[in-house]
């Protein structure tokens, strides 16, 4: 079993690293935003990480059993629209998608939840153009789904206490 308060290090310094390299190299270090995200999910939600890409899904949420793929994305900056996520694997078994949204400094400030049933129509190919694809824009998954988590209120069903 690993330490929590060294994986808890390890992310906070992940988290600076990831920033400073930006700032210094003016791009972006492959999948660490990830693996940040990852981290954060299951800490702020308390999901049960689930290892195993293959599977689809990359945590179990123990309330409800739900399989759940974890997708970020790192808004640099607020005034450019049209940052889009990953492509959601939809030919896998999985029940919904989490979509946690950091600032420049890799630190969540929301995060959303959109179920597969309302997803599907757009990765149909319905909602038009990259849809096809599975890809999505940020603004789009925030209409679909529903925010569970904020930086000022944390948990948005009253589980969990920002202030704690």
């Amino acid at each position: 079993m690993s330490n929590p308060y060294a994986v808890d290090k390890l992310i906070a310094q992940a988290r600076q690293l990831a920033a400073e390299y930006r700032r210094t190299m003016g791009k972006t270090l492959p999948g660490i935003s990830n693996e940040i995200a990852e981290y954060d999910v299951t800490r702020l939600l308390g999901l049960r990480p689930e290892p195993g890409a293959e599977s689809g899904w990359d945590a179990i949420d123990p309330e409800n059993g739900r399989r759940v793929q974890i997708k970020s994305r790192t808004i640099f900056d607020e005034s450019k629209s049209g940052a889009r996520i990953g492509q959601l694997k939809m030919g896998q078994d999985w029940d919904s998608v989490v979509l946690v949204l950091m600032d420049e400094n890799y630190e969540p400030y929301e995060i959303y939840e959109a179920l597969r049933e309302d997803l599907q129509e757009f990765a149909d190919g319905s909602g038009g153009g990259r849809s096809k694809r599975g890809a999505m824009s940020v603004a789009r998954f925030k209409v679909i789904g529903e925010l569970v988590w904020d930086r000022v209120n944390g948990r948005q069903d009253g589980l969990w206490d920002n202030q704690a």
